[in-house]
């Protein structure tokens, strides 16, 4: 049972949705995992989805599941395309992965409408500019 997994303190591992541009000039919205510790993060599995009430109904979009081997140290990878008509929903990353046969475990939820211009920061990792949440 969940409950008797011992799940250690996530540190180093962010969630950011950060935007750049395409070729003919529009916004590209995208999701990364950053890991920004010194070693590398194995079996990462990422569950995304999102939920809220958009003008008095409760919206819920799928399930998306994301798996990847590996994740090498102070590198990062992209999750998933994002479109921004979500953006005034909850969108959720549930990340789990391994470091050294240890399970570590963390939710990271943009709340609505925090994904705006005057909260972009510039993401160095990313060489973009984004929210990030860690």
């Amino acid at each position: 049972m969940k409950k008797d997994i011992d799940f250690g303190a996530v540190e180093g591992i962010a969630v950011a949705i950060a935007t750049s541009l395409s070729e003919s000039g529009e916004a590209i919205w995208n999701v990364y995992l950053l890991n920004n510790n010194t070693f590398a993060v194995e079996n990462v599995l990422i569950a995304s989805k999102g939920y809220g009430v958009i003008d008095g109904n409760e919206v819920k979009t799928s399930v998306l599941r994301h798996m990847f081997e590996r994740v090498e140290a102070k590198s990062f990878v992209q999750i998933e395309p994002i479109d921004p008509a979500i953006f005034h929903i909850n969108n959720e990353y549930w990340v789990s992965y391994y470091i050294d046969g240890k399970i570590f475990d963390k939710k990271f939820v943009f709340v609505p409408d925090s994904i705006q211009e005057e909260n972009l920061i510039d993401i160095g990792m990313l060489q973009m500019q984004g929210v990030l949440h860690s």
